[in-house]
């Protein structure tokens, strides 16, 4: 019963998914294509990405928070602003600590988005798209920690790569949430059409 609530919550927040994946992929892209030449400058760049990703996570979590579930995706959103603002507040932290913070976070971000695909398993296929994007997360999280020593220029690749994946796996999962949220409409006024004397 609370995966079917969590679904038919996540379906009509379906947008903030995609916005979410649209955010990460522009990240992405920008890390990519204009990479900045100091550590300041990837601390800032990501600690913006961090801030409005936190603010996704918490406007999704207002979509649900008269049903279950709605403290996972309160909490990915919270652990994204705090993330955010260290990063910005102290651009000047390090490579090392940089690369640290970064695999932590996506380790935990990861954790949330696995979670949160659980209950959905055998309500939605689309769940397929949030567990991916966790699992993403995670095996990135991991590798910087294992390898912090990278240069930070390779660190910022893997930041990028990591971004666009991530992106497009919460847009796959928007996109499918999209098409459960018009079936939930399309059933709800054929039976509000139904009661109809």
């Amino acid at each position: 019963m609370l995966g079917m609530t969590l679904a038919a919550s996540m379906a009509r927040s379906w947008w903030t998914f995609i916005v979410r994946g649209v955010f990460a992929i522009l990240f992405g892209l920008i890390c990519l294509f204009f990479p900045p030449v100091a550590i300041v400058a990837l601390a800032t760049l990501f600690g913006f990405w961090l801030l409005l990703d936190g603010i996704s996570g918490l406007a999704v979590a207002w979509q649900m928070r008269s049903k279950g579930g709605w403290w996972l995706p309160l909490l990915e959103g919270i652990a994204g602003l705090i993330a955010g603002f260290l990063a910005i507040v102290w651009p000047e932290i390090t490579a090392l600590v940089l690369v640290l913070f970064v695999g932590f976070w996506a380790i935990v971000t990861g954790a949330f988005e696995v979670w949160a695909a659980i209950p959905l398993r055998e309500q939605i296929q689309g769940e397929f798209w949030l567990g991916l994007a966790g699992v993403i997360s995670v095996l990135f999280g991991i590798y910087v920690i294992v390898f912090p020593g990278a240069g930070i220029l390779s660190v910022l690749w893997l930041i990028a790569i990591f971004a666009i994946a991530f992106g497009v796996s919460l847009i796959g999962l928007g996109w499918r949430l999209r098409g459960i949220n018009e079936e939930m409409t399309h059933h709800g006024q054929m039976a509000a059409g139904g009661t109809n004397p």
